[in-house]
């Protein structure tokens, strides 16, 4: 099962205990063959939209700076409890904020 772990914006800015701790998660999540890629994301996007055959073409940013996605993991897991330890743990180390996961079908 494979799926995609997002986590909006914080607010605190990252210091080196959270980037050492990172590192060893991605590390050892990479290592075990969970994670199959991970990112930060621009504050800003495009958004393509279609009634008909109009297409639209809007630049961002479209939502407040804590609702934004600021990055994503996509894991492989055995289970939907499997990927919620996940993010429980990533919750651990990163502290106070919202992650959303979805199953990629």
């Amino acid at each position: 099962m494979r799926y995609l772990m997002m986590s909006k914006a914080g607010g605190d800015a990252p210091d080196e205990r959270l980037y050492r701790e990172m590192g060893a998660f991605v590390e050892e999540l990479t290592a075990a063959g969970v994670l199959l890629a991970t990112g930060g994301l621009a504050p800003t996007g495009i958004r393509v939209s279609s009634v008909g055959d109009e297409i639209t073409v809007t630049d961002g940013p479209f939502a407040e700076a804590k609702e934004a996605v600021a990055g994503f993991a996509l894991v492989e897991v055995r289970s939907e409890e499997e990927a919620v330890e996940l993010a429980k743990r990533f919750r651990r180390i990163v502290g106070d904020g919202e992650s959303v996961m979805q199953r990629v079908f």
